[in-house]
């Protein structure tokens, strides 16, 4: 970890590195303070960085462990959010990522999937975002999200309950954890994931850093999983900021009458998203193109390998008590002979057993149709 002083003004002005490079290293080197104490900084990746972004790079290094990664790459295609003077603060590229946790970030998301939602989540909303956390988690997917009340609270709880990595990317500076309420939350999940975020220590959340940070999350993922949102929640941002990205979207249908469902089922309607109904349709996406589906559970019954005449013998047979096989020929309308043939089948196929006084069914876990 590299420590420096007096460099508040730097953390705080880093656009104008690119223009005064000479300036800040010579301010740095005159009046920074180094301290090493074992921690890496990893420096920046592609060669279409110059000196200036360089140098750039390690003034926000300082006071954490910065990591570099092309998994951001796509967001410097899509529009900025605003087009001012400020558009380096809304949109494209970082500078660089301050990183807490011992993980590796870019190991850590190479398989990921981020999962967003609304803060003011529903019961089910909830259980889902954390069932969807904890089963991606078996595969060995990790799971990434804002650190945030509602579903992103669910989704990294999900992880760690499962003993996963999690990732949650941060609106403001990692010395802060935000919301306050989640403090123990984003505690546990540095100790056993990663924080993240573009803004140095001592720098607040406000709305735009809010709206800028959604496109951290949507590039970092290959995926990104709308649990619940209303029509105008933030999390509807995070989806745009993934489509842009190029990003694979999907979306969890929810009641047809809660609020907090509306954006997810107008993103399925318009096919900006495809219909998430668990793990394993997450996992359909992730994987390469033309592989096998994940193992789902078998819709197959036992009844299903019933002819069209076994079946309707079956289902003349009463729930309980013994029925003769006249009165099972009459209910389905066939010959005694046949019916008899078919009652013998339905014995050695153990659905029905033979009495003294007709047939019944055997009491065993058959599904019967209709029910």
């Amino acid at each position: 970890m590299l420590a420096v002083e007096s460099a508040g003004w730097f953390l705080e002005h880093a656009w104008l590195i690119p223009l005064i490079p000479g300036i800040a290293f010579a301010v740095i080197i005159l009046f920074g303070k180094f301290e090493i104490n074992g921690k890496r900084v990893l420096p920046l990746a592609g060669s279409e960085i110059g000196l200036a972004s360089m140098v750039t790079a390690l003034v926000l290094a300082i006071g954490t462990t910065y990591q570099w990664i092309h998994y951001v790459r796509g967001v410097e295609d899509p529009e900025p959010i605003i087009k001012s003077w400020t558009w380096w603060q809304v949109g494209g590229v970082p500078f660089g990522l301050w990183v807490k946790g011992e993980a590796c970030l870019a190991a850590a998301v190479e398989r990921s999937v981020a999962i967003v939602g609304s803060r003011a989540c529903s019961a089910y909303g909830q259980s889902v975002a954390t069932d969807l956390a904890a089963g991606l988690a078996v595969h060995g997917i990790t799971t990434v999200s804002g650190g945030a009340y509602g579903i992103d609270a669910a989704a990294h709880s999900g992880a760690l309950a499962a003993d996963a990595l999690t990732v949650a990317v941060m609106a403001g500076g990692l010395d802060k954890p935000y919301p306050s309420g989640n403090s123990g939350l984003l505690r546990r999940v540095g100790r056993h994931g990663l924080l993240v975020s573009e803004l140095p220590p001592g720098q607040h959340p406000t709305r735009m850093r809010f709206l800028t940070r959604n496109r951290l999350i949507a590039a970092l993922s290959p995926a990104t999983v709308l649990v619940e949102a209303a029509l105008r929640s933030g999390a509807r941002n995070t989806v745009s900021w993934a489509n842009a990205c190029r990003r694979l979207v999907l979306a969890v249908p929810g009641p047809v009458f809660s609020a907090t469902s509306a954006t997810p089922h107008r993103l399925i309607r318009e096919a900006e998203a495809v219909l998430c109904g668990g793990v394993e349709d997450v996992l359909e996406l992730l994987g390469p193109l033309g592989a096998r589906g994940t193992h789902r559970p078998s819709q197959h019954r036992v009844l299903d390998d019933l002819s069209n005449d076994e079946l309707a013998v079956f289902e003349a047979l009463p729930a309980r008590g013994l029925i003769s096989a006249g009165e099972v020929s009459l209910r389905v309308g066939m010959s005694l002979g046949k019916c008899l043939g078919l009652l013998d089948r339905l014995v050695e196929l153990g659905f029905i057993t033979q009495a003294q006084n007709g047939w019944r069914l055997i009491t065993s876990p058959v599904t019967r149709v209709g029910d």
